[in-house]
This record gives structure tokens, C-alpha cells and sequence, in this order.
């Protein structure tokens, strides 16, 4: 149970009630107008030490642009990781101003922010509030349960998908249901993409965060449901490939801030939305570029050279935990790449200790991040059953095959449970989960093996055998011959929170071609069918499919070929 309060400001009259209690009512002759604002103080959590606090002001008088609340605590409570508003405390006295986008309240507006806080004894409830100086008169509207009453356990779970519809995205299933045989998979859970600001509020027409949570609420019933958002607009974003940058330029961290993880955060804190699961997975693309492509490597680009120095890319992630980490029913998933871009032992490690220093800066600490999510959007094999990192071919291991190139890994499950292991080892909490992406990492199809290849040598063992067909494994761009992997499911190995599609199929990697957008993607040559490759994919060709359109967009002939080559098949 929570706790409510309720302030009704200003126009309310104290009167006797029947017992001599003090009760707020209003005067015959003032209608509901005249009650200048309401104030909601609800307790949503509470534990022996701590509580969480969502507020919310409704303003019925003039517009305002800025405001503050003010109240006072009778014990030691203690307020702090505020969200959405600017808290200050001195004594038992709090102060909550607007942050730099929400100072605007209209007349009939409200806004929501909140805070944790420690406490020790009694966290009695706030008696009286004042909004920008005026005084509230205070109604006790928890229905019925004294002010002092404990509320329930928190909603938390350990693993958010266990026991928990996943919500569908009804535009790709709309886009999915339209194709052939689309209808198979048209009820399968896709993640949100978040991928500019403009996308916060929808794009074209289309939805935006809070049409999807309110969906997601419908989608819900009485039941419980876990909603998937991708974070995805960092400074520089992606600095490795062309086709997948974004909006902001290298040192915007100021506007990925304020026009974007604030916003977001704002969103998603709305006491509407509390009884959701809300899983972020926290910007892919990012962070493992950091180890793989600066400096001296024959990978480096001078873009990720830029994004290592500057370390906006450190500063955005943790900005992000941050701030989503207030929220209480929100769940953070950071990007780990995949076992082809980090499995190698110089970035194993290297990478973990980049997630932790990005987990403990601006503000955030590790306890915001409930897991790690592997091979999103990306194509690596899920299992590769024909052959191990321990299997040898008449004395030479499998890591020195030109496919495995000393990899530690040959499959995202294997990788994805070790790389749990060594983040726990880094410090971050032992219950982390891992999520992998099986969106399009199936691999089926007429072309995939039956069994081991010949054992003529390492090579002809590990091509003839492995269910990943692509070139080389660092080709990442529209990939033919890919298929549907695993349906998404909860908890399908140790360790493994959840399978799940956070790229929706059927959305481009990127255009085969340089196409004017107004999004900020450009052109990368690895989404071109006709290149011959670079460092990070061994100078091969990019394997891609033709006649792709941007990223994001609908590519029709990839969703078709993922159905025809799923597997499991459909």
C-alpha cells in the first residue's frame, strides 16, 4: 500500500467536523476553480531506512513559468537522487524548484517529479506544503489508512520479464501483419527506439513514449507487463559506422541532457506509469568502441579517438543510469557489444572496466544497472553446437581458424555468461542479468549444417560446421543469409534474464546507397553489397543485402529472407 497526501492550496477553509476533527473544505461560494492548485505527495516505496516520492502539482490559477514546493519533515528524513526537479534541504525544511523543461505549468497543467530519501524511526507524512509561497491546507486522501500506515513491499523484481507479458509494439506488428506470412510473428515483443529527440513525442505521426506506455498500460490488463526502450542518441553515436550516427554532434552532451535523458526521465516517473516494467537498454554502439577503435589499433577512427578524449560517451551513459535509475520500476540494461567485437582477450576485460567507470560517473552508481545486454542488432550465433573454443583439428585449436581468429568465444550464450562473470568481478552487483538479442540470429534455412565440417583442417571444420554464414564476423550491415532466432522468452539459461527482439526485423541496419535524411545517418560503405571491407571486418566484403533503405526504415525483402531462414523455423 502507499501512502497519499493531498494538499488543497489557499481557497480552503478550516471548519469543525462532527468529532472535532479539522477537516478542508470548501466555502458554498467557491467552485472548484478558485482552488489555486493541488499538491499529491505519494510514498511508492518504503523500506527500514529509505523511501521513494512522487509529487505531483496540478496548477489551477495563472500560468506560471517556473515554481517551487516547500515542506517540512517532522523527523530526520533525509531527500536526495531527485528527478525532474531541483531539491534542496536545510534542517528538516525541502525545497523542489522546476529543472530548466519543466518550469512551464499552465493553467489546469500538473507536473510530476520525485526523490529517494533515508529516514530512521517514523517517516511521518508532510503536514503542509506552500506552492511559489502560498499556503496549503491538508486533506488526508489515502482512502481510508491513517498518514502513519507502512505502504507494501516495492515492486522490484529481481528479474523484470519473469512472470511478465512483453509488450507489442503495434506499429511494427502493423508493419509485420501487412507482409506475407507476417502474421506469424506479428504478436512478438519488439523494443521502443528512442533513436532522436524528436522520437520522445513521436515522429511523422507516428507514436511517441508516452502513446506507447499508454498502450502498454492497455496491453497490461491485471496483469504484469514489461515494456522495452532503447536509448539511443548519444554525442557522436557510433563513432565506428556512418550509417547508424545520430543527431548530436561530438560535444552536445549538454542537449543529449536536458533535450533528452531529462525528458525521458520526466516521462517515465509519471506515477501513471508505476505499475509498468519499464526495461532501458542503455545505448548500444558506444562504450566498446572506446576499447576496439581508438588509439593504435589498425580499427581506430579518428571519431572514436574523439569520443575517448573528450569521454562524453563515459559522461552520456552514466548521465543516463543516472537519472533512469531514479525511477523506480525502471530497469537499466547497458549495451556489452557481442562476442565477435569484445571476446578477444585485449577487450574481455578492458571493456568491463569501461562499463564500471561509465556505471560511477556523473552521478550514477552501479546499483543503477540491473543487467547487460548482448548482440543487439546484431547477427552472432546464439549456440554453435558443431564445434567449442576447446575443440582441436589433428592438433590445432579451433581459435586459430581463420572464423574464430583467437576469439575466447565462439557464440553469444557462452560469451554473454562469462562476460557476467567478469563484470560481477569489476564490482557490479552478483545478481546482474544478461539479456541477448535472437532477433536476427537464427540461422536457418537450407544453408545451415547438420554437423561438424570435414576435418581436413581447422578451416574446412569450422566453416563446414558453423551456423553463422556471414563473411567474417565483424559484418554487421543487413546481413543475407540471416534468419529469426530464438522467440523471446524469460529466463532460458543461468544467468540469462531474458531472449528477447530489441531490434525489431524487418528495420534496416543502414543503406546500401547514400541517401539524403533528415535523421543524421549517413552512409556506411559495410552496408554496401559491393565493398571490399576495411580492418574490423578483415578487408572482406560487407555481405550486406541490396537496395536497403536507412536505418530504422522498413526493409520488406530483409523480413522476408529472416522468416524464410528462421530458426526455429517458423
Amino acid at each position: 500500500m502507499s501512502r497519499t497526501r493531498t494538499a488543497l492550496l489557499a481557497a480552503m477553509a478550516l471548519v469543525a467536523g462532527a468529532a472535532g476533527t479539522a477537516m478542508a473544505v470548501a466555502p458554498d461560494d467557491v467552485g472548484a476553480k478558485a482552488i489555486p492548485c493541488t499538491v499529491e505527495y505519494k510514498v511508492q516505496n518504503q523500506w527500514s531506512t529509505g523511501f521513494t516520492t512522487s509529487v505531483t502539482v496540478t496548477n489551477n490559477s495563472a500560468a506560471k513559468t517556473s515554481w517551487a514546493v516547500k515542506w517540512s519533515y517532522a523527523g530526520n528524513q533525509t531527500v536526495s537522487n531527485a528527478w525532474n526537479a531541483r531539491l534542496s534541504q536545510s534542517g528538516t525544511s525541502v525545497t523542489a524548484a522546476n529543472e530548466t523543461y519543466n518550469g512551464a505549468l499552465a493553467t489546469g497543467g500538473s507536473v510530476s517529479f520525485g526523490f529517494n530519501a533515508s529516514y530512521s524511526g517514523t517517516n511521518a507524512l508532510p503536514t503542509t506544503f506552500t506552492l511559489d509561497g502560498v499556503t496549503c491546507n491538508v486533506d488526508d486522501g489515502d482512502g481510508g489508512g491513517g498518514p502513519t500506515d507502512p505502504p507494501g513491499p516495492g515492486t522490484k523484481v529481481d528479474n523484470p520479464y519473469s512472470g511478465a507479458k512483453v509488450y507489442v509494439n503495434p506499429e511494427w506488428s502493423e508493419k509485420a501483419e501487412s507482409e506475407p506470412g507476417g502474421s506469424r510473428i506479428s504478436d512478438q515483443p519488439t523494443g521502443v527506439w528512442l533513436d532522436r529527440i524528436a522520437a520522445i513525442n513521436g515522429v511523422n505521426g507516428g507514436m511517441g513514449l508516452r502513446d506507447h506506455l499508454d498502450e502498454a498500460l492497455e496491453q497490461k490488463g491485471s496483469g504484469e507487463l514489461a515494456i522495452q526502450v532503447v536509448i539511443y542518441n548519444l554525442p557522436g553515436r557510433d563513432c565506428a559506422a556512418l550509417a547508424s550516427n545520430g543527431e548530436l554532434g561530438p560535444t552536445e552532451l549538454g542537449r543529449y541532457k536536458t533535450e533528452y535523458i531529462d525528458p525521458i526521465a520526466a516521462i517515465l516517473a509519471d506515477p501513471k506509469y508505476a505499475a509498468l516494467r519499464i526495461v532501458t537498454t542503455v545505448e548500444i554502439d558506444s562504450l566498446p568502441n572506446l576499447v576496439t577503435n581508438t588509439g593504435s589499433r589498425p580499427t581506430a577512427t579518428p571519431e572514436c579517438d574523439v569520443m575517448k578524449a573528450n569521454g562524453n560517451y563515459v559522461k552520456g551513459v552514466g548521465y543516463a543510469l543516472n537519472k533512469l535509475g531514479d525511477v523506480g520500476n525502471v530497469y537499466n540494461y547497458v549495451d556489452a557489444g557481442h562476442h565477435g567485437w569484445i571476446g578477444w582477450d585485449d577487450n574481455f576485460a578492458a571493456s568491463a572496466t569501461v562499463f564500471k567507470e561509465a556505471a560511477t560517473a556523473e552521478g550514477a552508481t552501479v546499483d543503477d544497472v540491473h543487467g547487460f545486454i548482448t548482440n543487439t542488432a546484431n547477427y552472432s550465433a546464439l549456440k554453435e553446437n558443431n564445434f567449442s573454443v576447446n575443440s582441436t583439428v589433428n592438433g590445432t585449436s579451433v581459435r586459430e581458424s581463420k572464423w574464430v581468429d583467437w576469439n575466447r568465444y565462439v557464440d553469444e550464450l557462452t560469451f554473454a555468461q562469462a562476460f557476467r562473470d567478469q563484470l560481477v568481478s569489476v564490482g557490479f552487483d552478483s545478481g546482474i542479468g544478461m539479456l541477448i538479442d535472437t532477433s536476427r540470429n537464427g540461422w536457418g534455412g537450407s544453408a545451415r549444417p547438420t554437423g561438424p565440417g570435414a576435418t581436413t583442417t581447422v578451416d574446412t571444420y569450422v566453416d563446414g560446421g558453423r551456423y553463422d554464414r556471414r563473411i567474417h564476423i565483424g559484418n554487421w550491415c543487413n546481413q543475407s543469409g540471416a534468419g529469426l532466432g530464438e522467440r523471446p522468452q524469460a529466463s532460458p539459461e543461468a544467468g540469462i534474464d531474458a531472449y528477447v527482439w530489441m531490434k525489431p526485423p524487418g528495420e534496416s541496419d543502414g543503406s546500401s546507397s547514400a541517401i539524403p535524411n533528415e535523421e543524421g545517418k549517413g552512409f556506411d560503405r559495410m552496408c554496401d553489397p559491393t565493398y571490399t571491407g576495411n580492418p574490423r571486418n578483415g578487408n572482406n566484403l560487407s555481405g550486406a543485402l541490396p537496395n536497403a533503405p536507412i536505418s530504422g526504415h522498413w526493409f520488406s525483402a530483409q523480413f522476408q529472407q529472416l522468416m524464410q531462414n528462421a530458426y526455429p523455423a517458423l
